[in-house]
């Protein structure tokens, strides 16, 4: 909040400045002129607030310019990494990543509605990558789901995500274990394969995607080329899927 003042507190000097020649003016001259523009903002407060609203305006446009460079400077890392799991339609033209935490709440939350997106809009390739950030139940959650792709492939990883984006327990390795069992799959090949090199390595590289995309929660999402860092509601989501579709025509 402090940063953020500053910044308007530049903004608006620098404004003044280029109106005033300061270098020219006497103390007096400079005093005087404090004090007549303090009385102006006192009397007219609105003005603050029509500064503030531009500056916001320029960081999120400035943000959002950034994340584009990003898309484009990282493409190939995010849409195409040859390990992460494809969903939707494969040869889709609108792309779609998700940076997931099975102990997110948010990811939670946005789950079931990125599936009713992925159903309602069949042009999607949604791309899911493994980014767990919040403790150790999170990386040894994302250990079990690599596992499980490695050895038994997307379709079962898929069933074995949607379990663990529907559970709201503890995650160890024994009710990793239960859940597989109860879907049906290798749980001592998925135990054994959890800590193997291939899926820390997975890990590791999407960690270090993540930070050179400057991802610091989940879920965050990418869109075509645009970011979306953060929960948003499922009319959001579609509201970008139609501009990305409308662009792409």
């Amino acid at each position: 909040m402090r940063s953020f003042f500053l910044a308007l507190f530049m903004g608006l000097a620098t404004t003044f400045a280029s109106a005033q020649d300061f270098s020219n003016m006497t103390d007096a001259q400079t005093e005087a002129f404090g004090a007549a523009v303090r009385t102006y903002l006192l009397d007219h407060p609105e003005v603050i607030m029509e500064a503030v609203d531009i500056l916001q305006k320029r960081q999120q446009q400035e943000a959002a310019g950034n994340d584009q460079a990003l898309v484009a400077q990282f493409h190939d890392q995010l849409f195409n990494d040859g390990y992460s799991a494809v969903s939707g339609n494969p040869d889709g033209p609108i792309n779609i990543v998700e940076f997931s935490d099975y102990k997110c709440g948010y990811c939670k939350r946005a789950y079931p509605e990125v599936l009713q997106l992925i159903e309602a809009n069949p042009d999607i390739r949604f791309v899911l990558k493994e980014y767990p950030i919040l403790g150790p139940e999170s990386v040894l959650a994302s250990r079990a789901a690599i596992a499980v792709q490695v050895n038994e492939g997307d379709a079962a990883y898929e069933r074995f995500h949607d379990a663990l984006m529907r559970e709201n327990g503890p995650l160890t390795e024994q009710s990793l274990q239960h859940i597989a069992d109860a879907l049906g799959l290798d749980s001592a090949k998925m135990l054994d394969t959890m800590n193997t090199p291939l899926v820390t390595q997975i890990i590791q590289t999407n960690r270090t995607l993540g930070q050179h995309m400057q991802i610091s929660g989940t879920p965050t999402f990418v869109v075509g080329n645009q970011m979306l860092r953060g929960y948003v509601p499922l009319e959001g989501m579609q509201q970008l899927v139609d501009d990305t579709r409308s662009a792409l025509q």
